[in-house]
């Protein structure tokens, strides 16, 4: 690690407020450079244990950056991580205070829930589905702290992986009752499609990312808990949303899951 203790906790209490207050920042690696991987994901822990302190409960995990082509444009070879809690969580078909974000996008996701931990290293696709208890469609709304949403991705994973709001419904299905890399996703605003994809966008299969944070966490010597909620990761480009704008996704065999902006 570059940075010391001191410096860690002065960025997660720099990122959350910004994130709390709706206010953006340039992105924390201008003014440290040599901050490393481990420095990123030790600012991400600082926020977390922030709000656990606060009262909030973890509620699920996310992964980012989870297509190969944004990987390559970010110079990466592996997803980056992050964690969910109990007030990032929107009910379906709720609303979104916009005026709680800064600038906000939205991405078509599918949604894990284990009936048992998983741990790397090791994980693969097989051992993430018979870990599985259901999948379901989601929608993720992230929100980089960082202005003009321009980062690099060591800022990105300390900023929590542009976390902010999420939503899951449809129909909860078991893993093996579909074919996760042909499922077809269109998400709608205002009622016109704007972003398509599939399941295998995610990886080539959205499983791979859940295996992947499955072996990321297992470095780090933990694991994914039993009942967990995970969110593959992005399958489309992420679109834009403001203040009145109504956002669906619809996914194949999964029935439809939606959210507003007020």
């Amino acid at each position: 690690m570059a940075l010391d203790k001191a410096t860690i906790d002065q960025l997660a209490k720099h990122l959350e407020d910004c994130e709390l207050r709706a206010k953006d920042t340039p992105k924390i690696t201008d003014q440290h450079p040599d901050m490393d991987w481990a420095d990123a994901y030790a600012i991400q822990d600082a926020i977390l244990q922030r709000k656990l302190g606060r009262g909030a409960r973890v509620v699920g995990l996310k992964a980012g950056l989870t297509s190969h082509a944004k990987m390559r444009q970010m110079g990466v070879n592996t997803p980056v991580f992050g964690f969910l809690v109990d007030a990032f969580s929107v009910f379906e078909g709720g609303a979104v205070k916009t005026s709680e974000l800064i600038h906000p996008k939205v991405e078509p996701e599918v949604a894990f829930v284990l009936k048992r931990a998983l741990k790397g290293p090791g994980c693969h696709i097989g051992a993430v589905l018979a870990a599985t208890d259901f999948v379901l469609p989601g929608i993720e709304v992230i929100d980089s702290r960082y202005r003009d949403f321009k980062f690099d991705s060591k800022s990105v994973v300390a900023d929590n992986t542009s976390a902010a709001r999420f939503v899951v419904g449809g129909r909860a299905l078991r893993p093996d009752a579909l074919d996760m890399r042909t499922v077809g996703l269109v998400l709608e605003k205002n009622g016109v499609p704007l972003a398509f994809g599939a399941g295998a966008s995610v990886l080539g299969h959205p499983a791979a990312a859940v295996a992947a944070l499955a072996n990321h966490m297992g470095a780090r010597g933990k694991e994914i808990p039993a009942g967990s909620l995970i969110l593959s990761g992005g399958a489309t480009e992420a679109v834009a949303v403001a203040a009145g704008d109504a956002v669906t996704l619809h996914a194949q065999g999964m029935g439809s899951v939606s959210l507003r902006f007020i």
